[in-house]
């Protein structure tokens, strides 16, 4: 982290497990707070959102997905249980906006069709991906699917690309060169 005069912040901060640690700044010590990814898996949610609008005194941005769009990417009709997982652990927008406080802004971020990140919806294009168990095990959704609906994924996707279904369906994701789906920036500003 960065201080708002530009000096580095002592070493006492960083993120121990699945959560936060208190930073022992001085209210506020930074210009802004950023996480990406992490809020579905923070133990305390409302406890993380006081503590990073505690030491930022600007906006703290957010990135993270919004359960409620999670349906629009096909991977609904493959693994279900996959997006219904995902939809359970994120929460509401409206949670962290409360949580945050201030004015909120809520911008949708297009996901590129060569998106390397390893978030399901970066193959929306690329569904061959989803069938190397690497690219879902980078994904922590999937730690979270049993074996019998992985395997049913497997089969089902892999004989829908082979037998072109996939691609009747949703080929023109292959040449799409963003994909909107549940990926959220929230900039929320004192």
């Amino acid at each position: 982290m960065t201080r708002r005069d530009g000096s580095a912040g002592d070493a006492d901060y960083g993120v121990i497990g699945h959560g936060y640690r208190n930073y022992r700044q001085p209210e506020p010590a930074f210009a802004a707070a950023m996480t990406t990814f992490s809020v579905h898996q923070w133990r305390d949610l409302e406890a993380g959102l006081a503590e990073l609008r505690r030491v930022a005194c600007g906006p703290v941005v957010i990135m993270t997905c919004d359960p409620d769009l999670l349906e629009r990417f096909w991977l609904t009709d493959y693994a279900p249980e996959a997006i219904s997982t995902e939809a359970r652990r994120y929460p509401s927008i409206e949670r962290i906006a409360v949580g945050l406080g201030g004015t909120v802004d809520v911008s949708r971020l297009p996901i590129p069709l060569n998106c390397v990140d390893g978030f399901s919806e970066a193959y929306f294009g690329r569904p061959e991906m989803l069938l190397d168990p690497g690219a879902r095990q980078a994904n922590s959704a999937w730690s979270f699917v049993s074996d019998e609906a992985v395997a049913r994924f497997d089969t089902d996707l892999r004989r829908d690309l082979d037998d072109g279904t996939w691609d009747l369906r949703f080929g023109h994701l292959r040449n799409q060169p963003s994909f909107e789906g549940s990926l959220v920036l929230i900039v929320a500003k004192p």
